[in-house]
């Protein structure tokens, strides 16, 4: 207990008192600030600086982009997979114009096209220009349209066969005479709509290398999706 003296020197001796506090305090703080200098000073201690990261051009990291996308969409483009969108009528019923299609460009690189596969190629008479239609003839078959049927003569069928058209409409098919031999690596194509397409009747034989893929997806419209559309 400390007992305060109510005199004339009384706040001289409490602050006196208050005054030594002060001292020991800071004493004890500069032994305190020692011991804690050679404390860290015994254990080394790692520093990391960390640096603001450098916010790179926008217009560079679209062209990364862009560049990234090219780099993976062109093979894939080129070698396997292609849309197209169908123009014109040459195909009804089976496509209308506006349909969306993935073109399958890479199991022609394994296997032949077979004949009722719904191919694009390249029209020969102008290879800018890509064309649906149907195979219907293969290398070294004689085609034979007489009326509205449509035979095949080849060395498997020397007497011939008549072709399965069921997917032709009553209203799309014409009558036609024609009789056409082809060679080594020549199809025979026509459309679905006979009375409109203009084809192998019109401009010859395809060769083997005009063709691109055979029509794979029906992207659109969604109501009418499948894969190998035309089947």
């Amino acid at each position: 207990m400390i007992e305060h003296n109510k005199n004339n020197s009384g706040s001289e001796n409490t602050s006196s008192v208050s005054d030594s506090r002060t001292d020991d305090t800071v004493k004890n703080a500069v032994i305190v600030e020692r011991n804690s200098k050679i404390k860290s000073n015994d254990i080394p201690v790692e520093v990391q600086e960390i640096k603001p990261e450098k916010k790179e051009n926008f217009f560079l990291e679209i062209l990364k982009i862009v560049a990234l996308a090219i780099i993976i969409v062109t093979p894939i483009r080129l070698f396997i997979a292609q849309p197209f969108i169908v123009d014109g009528a040459s195909m009804d019923n089976t496509f209308a114009s506006g349909e969306y299609l993935i073109v399958d460009q890479l199991s022609y690189y394994f296997k032949e096209p077979q004949r009722n596969d719904v191919i694009v190629f390249r029209f020969p008479l102008e290879p800018s220009k890509f064309f649906i239609k149907r195979i219907i003839g293969l290398p070294n078959d004689t085609v034979i349209l007489q009326g509205k049927t449509t035979t095949i003569i080849n060395k498997d069928n020397p007497s011939g066969f008549i072709v399965d058209e069921s997917y032709l409409s009553s209203e799309n098919i014409v009558n036609n005479e024609l009789t056409v031999t082809l060679g080594e690596d020549e199809y025979f194509v026509l459309g679905d709509n006979r009375a409109k397409s203009y084809d192998s009747r019109s401009w010859g034989t395809l060769n083997r290398e005009n063709i691109t893929g055979r029509a794979f997806i029906r992207l659109f419209p969604v109501t009418k999706l499948s894969i190998f559309p035309g089947k």
